[in-house]
Formats: C-alpha cells, sequence, structure tokens
C-alpha cells in the first residue's frame, strides 16, 4: 500500500476528489496535513509520495516529480498574499506563514530581488493575524486567508508578483516521491486527479459555501493544476534560486508522462 500525504486546503479538494472516486481509493493510504507536515513526513520517510511544497525539496536531495499536475498558478492566486496597512516601501516587518516553506522562499525573493525592500521577518505564532497592524505586515497563506482582502488597504499577490517578475507561471506544490513509482501507479493517480478536476461542478455541490467566495470560480481562475512547459521553466528557476541561496543543491527527476518536459 502506497502511503500519501496531500495538501488539507481547498485548492486540493479536486484532487482528493478524484483519488476517493477512483480504483486507488482502497490502495492507498491517504494523509492530509498542512503543507509542512507533507513535507517533514515525506523527508523522514513516513509517506512514499506527498503533495509537498516546491520551497522543501531541496531537503530531499534527490526527489522525483510523479505527476502531470500539480498546485500552481498563472497570475494571481487569492489565497497567497501580504496582506498590509501600509504600501510596501513602508513594510518594517513581515510575520511569515508557517504552513508552507514554499511560500516563505517566495516572499524572500520578492523582497529583495523584485520589491527591492528589506523588512525583518519573524516567525508566526497562532493568531499572528490579529498582529498586522501599522508597518508590520503578514504573509498569509491557504483558506485562513480567504475574505482577508476586506480587511486590509494593501493586499500583494505573490504569484501575481512571481509573474510579473519573471513572465512565468508558478508552482507551490507538487507531487514528489524520494524514489521511482511504478508506471502502472502514475497512470492510474493522473487518471484519479484528472478525473476530480472534470467533476467540478459535483465537487462544488458537496463542499461547503462561503459568503461572498465563488468555489467553482478559485478552482478554475485562481488555481491552475496542469503541470506545462511554462510551470516546469518556473518551478525550476524558483528551485535554483532556493538552492544557491540556501547552498542545498538538488536533483529532481521527472516521472511525469508530459511529453514537453
Amino acid at each position: 500500500m502506497i502511503k500519501i500525504s496531500a495538501v488539507s486546503y481547498l485548492n486540493t479538494k479536486p484532487f482528493i476528489y478524484g483519488i476517493y472516486r477512483s480504483e486507488l481509493a482502497d490502495l492507498i493510504d491517504l494523509q492530509l496535513d498542512i503543507p509542512s507536515v507533507c513535507a517533514k513526513k515525506l523527508v523522514s520517510g513516513e509517506v512514499d509520495l506527498a503533495l509537498m511544497p516546491v520551497g522543501a525539496i531541496p531537503e530531499l536531495g534527490e526527489a522525483f516529480l510523479v505527476s502531470d499536475f500539480c498546485i500552481g498558478a498563472v497570475g494571481a492566486v487569492d489565497t497567497v498574499c501580504l496582506f498590509s496597512e501600509v504600501p510596501l516601501n513602508e513594510i518594517e516587518q513581515i510575520y511569515l506563514d508557517f504552513h508552507s516553506r514554499t511560500s516563505v522562499e517566495l516572499i524572500k525573493i520578492l523582497c529583495k530581488e523584485y520589491w527591492k525592500i528589506q523588512p525583518q521577518f519573524l516567525s508566526a505564532q497562532d493568531n499572528f493575524i490579529e498582529n498586522i497592524k501599522g508597518n508590520t505586515a503578514a504573509l498569509v497563506i491557504g483558506d485562513k486567508s480567504i475574505g482577508l482582502n476586506k480587511r486590509y488597504n494593501y493586499v500583494y499577490d505573490l504569484a501575481e508578483a512571481w509573474m510579473e517578475y519573471t513572465e512565468l507561471p508558478f508552482v507551490f506544490a507538487a507531487w514528489i516521491s524520494r524514489r521511482p513509482l511504478p508506471e502502472d501507479f502514475i497512470e492510474k493517480f493522473n487518471a484519479a486527479l484528472q478525473s476530480g478536476l472534470d467533476h467540478l461542478p459535483e465537487l462544488v455541490k458537496i463542499l461547503p459555501t462561503m459568503d461572498g467566495f465563488d468555489v467553482e470560480d478559485y478552482f478554475r481562475r485562481c488555481i491552475s493544476y496542469e503541470l506545462d512547459e511554462a510551470k516546469w521553466a518556473g518551478l525550476q528557476l524558483f528551485l535554483d534560486k532556493i538552492s544557491i541561496q540556501n547552498n542545498k543543491p538538488y536533483n529532481l527527476i521527472n516521472q511525469s508522462t508530459l511529453s514537453t518536459l
């Protein structure tokens, strides 16, 4: 039985829906975790496959990309943002959401290379969102970021900023293993993920509704799930930057079936 850790956020629900509808449902051990825990479980060997924040890939040294799908964005993603009461040039401190290494690494790159600011980075604790005031901002990711754009005057979408800076899409999480997985499993796994994406209207009907938030629009407009050639290029650029910055070489081996990669 293959053990899998997947992100528990809303943006992963199409994948989870497809997996539970598929023949793989009884053949795997699927665990739902926050992104940082997905990474820890794969690094420690607790699971065989994880929807892993790509910022943690260098921790593995050698890693295998095993799916045609990812959690990506071509432009604004809406749920990975810097929230502030003041504009960028007045921000002095930024709380960093501890749920995902990827977003933390991304905002550090954007601050240094694109926005040209040098804030103090603070480790976020529970309820850190309440500390967004004055010159103190916060990086907030995932479901808890939904609706915050109505509370703060300045909202900077990290995926949108990356696109403006590099002209490439951004990949937040990808399906990663530490060893090659059987080709027949990968084929069935990709089919399950595609099935979930093909049945979004059905999925939306069984999900809780959120006031002022169109879930299906979020799936279709904000999240881009196919790991295509442009996203692969964006992923490689991001990994190269953080690998050099953290002095951690990596080797990402592609097991995806996409011919463009």
